[in-house]
């Protein structure tokens, strides 16, 4: 397999990144022979040109939402952008304005922070902390924020909220007049008995989601997401707009999108079985100065290593290449993200790299 992305464009041949949030594994058969034909026929204007639906694409999420969650959007209130975090700032732009707060469970993934301190939309946390085998949160006073940005399943910690806790976040943004903005690009990497909720079939008149295939079925490549857009205020807003000011989901994107969401599920279920697989090694071999909970979705490892700093030293000393934990807000000092999406001969090795240090 060809290595000249992002992910190991950034390191030198001795180091094994374990960073960015791409997998090491083929592409799902479906999708690349889905691209092939798409490539080798008609490359000329899509017949959905014109929908911000995006046709296929928007049938195909209204399917998958309603076989694997129990969820039936009504997939006129659709758009398509090219990812979550274009998709985030398009809603934030619409709905908000400078010095609105925005809710957000932190630990925070990185990009999320950096939309909202550039687009002064000061950040009110929800802190996520340790507790036992898994995570709890407070809810702060909300006053003053005009959005939830919610993250479930949650990067950097892998938390899949419950129902509970869900409700709760409800009741909130209710009481405080909040749109909630959901991104659960991560619903498909949940392990049992763990069971994602969207949270559209809590609060749907609330609710914008945000997702794609690219993360489930490592595709990030192809810039191409979906919102669901369930509150009547934020779609007149939209629709205010001018037509093509924020663009919209392209040929190759949709393509890939249909055929994970259709035809891809045998390799998912394959490719969760492999993480599944590592997330548990990762429990048995860490050394005890290491914390770790086991994520109950996703392919990242949130690692309490004690002290600041610790992704400079294992890049150094060990050859590995991590996520500072710093770099994800508050709560995350102390701690470094390692992606676990990759071979089981991969993840022996990057142990056998860390552990020595870290112990």
């Amino acid at each position: 397999m060809k290595r000249d992305g992002l992910k190991w464009s950034k390191v030198a041949p001795s180091v094994i990144p374990a960073w960015v949030a791409d997998m090491d594994l083929p592409t799902a058969p479906a999708v690349v022979e889905s691209l092939k034909a798409r490539a080798e026929g008609d490359l000329g204007y899509p017949t959905w040109l014109d929908n911000h639906q995006a046709g296929p694409m928007s049938e195909a999420f209204g399917e998958r939402m309603a076989a694997k969650f129990g969820w039936a959007p009504d997939i006129g209130h659709c758009r398509t952008y090219s990812d979550l975090n274009q998709a985030l700032q398009v809603f934030l732009q619409v709905w908000t304005r400078p010095g609105d707060g925005v809710a957000l469970h932190t630990p925070a993934y990185h990009p999320f922070l950096g939309t909202l301190a550039g687009m002064d939309r000061p950040m009110r946390p929800i802190q996520l902390e340790p507790d036992g085998e898994s995570w709890r949160f407070e809810v702060p006073d909300l006053r003053g924020c005009r959005v939830l940005l919610l993250v479930n399943p949650h990067n950097p910690t892998g938390r899949v909220f419950t129902r509970a806790e869900l409700e709760l976040l409800a009741e909130h943004a209710v009481r405080h007049d909040l749109l909630v903005i959901s991104d659960e690009i991560h619903a498909d990497l949940v392990y049992a008995p763990h069971r994602h909720i969207p949270f559209a079939t809590i609060l749907p008149e609330r609710t914008v989601t945000l997702t794609s295939a690219t993360k489930a079925f490592n595709l990030g490549g192809i810039r191409c997401s979906i919102a669901h857009v369930g509150m009547p205020e934020v779609r007149k807003a939209l629709e205010e707009q001018p037509p093509f000011v924020y663009g919209s989901a392209h040929l190759f994107g949709v393509e890939a999108t249909v055929a994970a969401w259709r035809h891809g599920d045998t390799w998912l279920a394959d490719t969760l079985a492999l993480l599944d697989r590592n997330r548990h090694t990762l429990a048995a071999r860490l050394p005890g100065t290491v914390s770790y909970r086991v994520p109950e979705a996703t392919y990242l490892a949130w690692l309490d290593v004690g002290r600041p700093g610790v992704a400079d030293v294992l890049e150094r000393e060990a050859k590995v290449l991590l996520n500072d934990g710093a770099a994800f807000g508050p709560g995350g000092d102390d701690y470094v993200r390692l992606n676990f999406a990759t071979t089981e001969d991969t993840v022996a090795q990057i142990l056998d790299r860390i552990v020595p240090v870290l112990a």
